[in-house]
């Protein structure tokens, strides 16, 4: 059985997830082509509400590809015309994401099991309404998309709200909408404000991929194989983790594969459990780049295999009381020549263009003035992309004086040319 060190099994993993080309910061506008090129290395992209900086979908095309038109993703998402049919739809695949529209019927085997939907108040709301689902496709099919308060409004419906484990307060229209798209009955054909649109299955997608029906072994092999594509190398939980599957679904899946060749199982010295290799693998000497990653970034959303790949232990602290948090509200891991070495809490203050440095800190035995060097222009390119004008660090965590330092440095040229050009005129 081959061994792999933790070096080449982490620079697998970076170069799996599309990390390890040096970008040009000053280079061409990056192109459709290149944003879905990211999302045929990712296969999905993370959906979250939370936009302290930017949506969670946007944010990995950033890290690897540089600042780029937003639209074009919006438009592979959520377009579909014939010139330009859609690319992308929204499933619950790890958690909600967006995966590439012809995966989509290798979670029949979900749907079929979210049949009353994925909590069990859609269970209740049934009891109460048994006719609510028909009334609600028939709305659907005869209004078009809309929101659950559109098709709620559309059934002149006025129903008590109540409240899931999240604590939302869901209406049972939207409770309906929920488990008929969790079924696939119903998809999603564009989001406003990150409000779910919702239509017809067959009207998002094309008829032929609705009707395809793929039986669970095979779509789960086919999602064990696109996970370990996905991530490089990796354990048995970091695969099964991807699309949130169950162990007795992902082992005879990885012993198929293997057996079939597609995938080596391996040994990660340090690691405590077996590793399993994407046959044909890129293993990389080196990777080499930088990249803000955000907390649902497909490389590290899952924390354990974060930890064990970089020895870096992360957690979200959203729920988190501001009190007892550790770095901060929405933390961004800042990903160096194929080490994480820092992490910075980040708020995007658009009211008052600046992008806001809550907080820096470096890694043990990290060098400051390299990091503060590179996560400036990171910081700086992240700011231009998302038309802030400036970069403005505050004073928590043992990075922020040199990252202050660093930034005033990159910001004195620019004014300095803005006072020749003013003494000019």
């Amino acid at each position: 059985m081959r061994t792999l060190t933790a070096a080449a099994a982490r620079h697998a993993a970076l170069t799996a997830q599309g990390f390890g080309t040096v970008r040009d910061r000053g280079g061409a506008s990056p192109t459709r082509r290149s944003v879905l090129g990211v999302v045929r290395n990712t296969k999905l992209l993370q959906l979250d509400s939370v936009a302290a900086v930017v949506r969670a979908h946007y944010a990995p095309i950033f890290g690897r590809i540089g600042g780029y038109d937003r639209a074009l993703l919006e438009a592979a998402v959520w377009e579909n015309s014939a010139r330009r049919p859609r690319r992308m739809v929204e499933y619950w695949a790890h958690e909600a994401a967006l995966i590439p529209v012809e995966d989509w019927p290798l979670f029949r085997w979900r749907m079929d099991r979210y049949r009353n939907g994925r909590w069990g108040g859609a269970q209740r709301v049934l009891a109460e309404n048994p006719d609510l689902p028909d009334r609600v496709m028939t709305a659907i099919q005869e209004r078009g998309a809309g929101t659950a308060a559109e098709v709620e409004q559309h059934l002149e419906l006025k129903r008590p709200r109540r409240k899931d484990h999240w604590g939302w307060n869901h209406s049972d229209t939207k409770v309906v909408c929920e488990m008929l798209f969790a079924t696939g009955e119903l998809s999603v054909d564009k989001r406003v404000g990150f409000q779910r649109h919702y239509d017809l299955a067959e009207r998002v997608l094309p008829r032929a991929l609705v009707d395809v029906r793929i039986e669970e072994q095979d779509a789960v092999r086919e999602l064990v194989l696109r996970a370990a594509d996905a991530l490089g190398v990796a354990t048995e939980a970091d695969i099964r983790d991807y699309y949130r599957l169950h162990r007795r679904q992902c082992e005879p899946a990885l012993a198929e594969l293997i057996d079939a060749g597609q995938i080596e199982q391996i040994t990660v010295a340090g690691w405590d459990r077996p590793a399993y290799l994407r046959a044909g693998a890129r293993i990389p000497r080196r990777v080499r780049g930088a990249a803000l990653l955000c907390p649902f970034d497909p490389l590290i959303f899952f924390r354990p295999r974060t930890e064990r790949l970089f020895d870096f232990h992360y957690r979200i602290e959203i729920y988190t009381p501001e009190h007892k948090r550790v770095h901060g509200y929405y933390v961004f891991p800042f990903l160096l020549d194929g080490e994480l070495v820092a992490r910075v809490d980040l708020r995007a203050e658009r009211a008052t263009g600046r992008l806001q440095v809550l907080g820096a800190f470096a890694e043990p035995d990290r060098p400051a003035g390299r990091i503060a060097a590179e996560l400036s222009a990171a910081l700086e390119e992240m700011a231009e992309w998302l038309d802030l004008d400036t970069v403005l660090v505050g004073d928590r965590g043992d990075l922020a004086g040199a990252l202050r330092g660093a930034v005033a440095a990159r910001q004195r040229p620019a004014r300095a040319s803005a006072v020749t050009v003013a003494e000019r005129v």
